[in-house]
């Protein structure tokens, strides 16, 4: 543990790791508070693209955790930011929620749902069949499909929720075209996080729940990673994969009892 400990930079996942939903998880409020009293470089690295880095950094306040929006990097940021440098000036069809049409508009990527360069898809609440039968008219015209994430699902405090590789699917299956997907496992938003960090790769500790997401992005990026079991992976399903994280937690409160 010790090994963890002392990593110059931290870059951890929020969903399952710091809260299920408006719930902090027990801990995690030792573990962020740890973080800042020993000076350590951290950025919450997430895969949601529902809330910007100020929502964000608000929504820690109200559950009692102080740190500023420069410590977050979203999903919906990546996205916004590899659609700027693969075609700049390009629009797109969002479906998704207000920080995700944000983080486009602030890369300069306007919003067009006649003939769009790009369908962009993220977690949204206001999912519609309306919405998919236009995203199928507009792939199927040539539009680029985009998932901000490639989750299936999401933890919340009452249980799971479809996430955006839920919301691509009919899409995909109705076109027959894949869509690319810019959040974890991404390098992507790794070299982002890293980016932000201002670290190199092995000095820096990958904290997160998923198995298929967070642990094999940090594993792919050469970082000692942290499994916690307080969102969607179990004990049992670590064998069900060929990889293994470097530690196994129940929750990120184990890091500095």
């Amino acid at each position: 543990m010790e090994r963890i400990l002392n990593k110059e930079g931290f870059i951890c996942d929020m969903d399952g790791v710091i809260y299920h939903g408006n719930k902090l998880l027990p801990g995690a409020a030792e573990f962020v508070n740890w973080l800042i009293k020993n000076d350590k470089k951290f950025v919450f690295l997430t895969n949601s693209p529902e809330r910007t880095p100020h929502e964000l950094s608000m929504k820690l306040q109200r559950m009692g955790l102080a740190v500023s929006p420069d410590h977050f990097y979203t999903s919906a940021m990546a996205t916004a930011a590899f659609l700027a440098q693969q075609q700049p000036g390009c629009t797109a069809y969002v479906i998704g929620e207000a920080a995700l049409s944000k983080a486009l508009y602030d890369k300069g990527i306007y919003m067009n749902d006649v003939n769009p360069d790009y369908v962009v898809l993220g977690e949204t609440r206001t999912y519609s069949f309306e919405k998919i039968e236009k995203a199928i008219a507009l792939v199927s015209a040539g539009a680029k499909l985009i998932g901000a994430n490639p989750d299936t699902v999401g933890v919340t405090e009452t249980g799971i929720m479809p996430a955006t590789g839920a919301l691509v699917a009919p899409i995909e299956i109705a076109t027959g075209k894949k869509a690319y997907f810019v959040g974890k496992p991404n390098p992507l938003m790794l070299r982002h996080g890293l980016n932000k960090l201002g670290c190199h790769s092995a000095d820096v500790a990958l904290v997160g729940d998923r198995m298929d997401t967070d642990i094999i992005a940090g594993i792919e990026s050469n970082m000692d990673t942290v499994l916690v079991l307080s969102g969607v992976t179990a004990k049992e399903d670590i064998d069900l994969f060929p990889y293994r994280p470097t530690y196994v937690l129940s929750g990120v409160g184990d890091l500095v009892k």
